[in-house]
């Protein structure tokens, strides 16, 4: 016999049960990442432009995370509130705020400089938490019935 009582409704939280994923990456691993995160986008209702854009913006923060923090990251991707939300992280030295304030298109004849700026023209929402041990950058997209067309 215990002390429990056996009509006691038992209490099931799920843990993060939006997320879809939660990975390190290296260079290696990029195109393994960007392949996963556009099945989920798209298994979260994310279709036609608004997926490539997504896609490609967050192929962008996980290129810049192993070009410039140090070789490898760790991306989050879940589903809250009707949105989509990606968060890419590194270990890097951070990111100038004179860099981080200067929100023009760089010059077409730049080979780089693009990422930022591409992660936030094609996303809703960009935010950027940087210093000296790292930097994660997360974006949004909104989730609609709109988006789930036939492809």
């Amino acid at each position: 016999m215990t002390n429990a009582d056996a009509h006691a409704p038992r209490t099931v939280v799920p843990i993060e049960p939006a997320l879809l994923i939660a990975d390190a990456f290296n260079q290696a691993q990029v195109t393994e990442i960007r392949h996963s995160v556009t099945s989920c986008a798209y298994a979260s209702g994310l279709t036609g432009q608004r997926l490539d854009d997504f896609v490609l913006a967050i192929n962008e923060l996980i290129t810049n995370a192993v070009r410039h923090g140090g070789g490898h990251g760790w991306l989050r991707l879940w589903k809250e509130s009707g949105l989509l939300v990606c968060e890419v992280a590194d270990h890097g030295h951070g990111i100038s705020q004179q860099r981080l304030g200067d929100r023009s298109r760089p010059a077409p004849d730049t080979a780089g400089g693009w990422g930022l700026w591409l992660a936030r023209e094609l996303t809703d929402n960009m935010e950027v938490s940087t210093g000296a041990a790292g930097t994660t950058v997360r974006v949004t997209t909104r989730l609609s019935s709109h988006n789930r067309t036939p492809r």
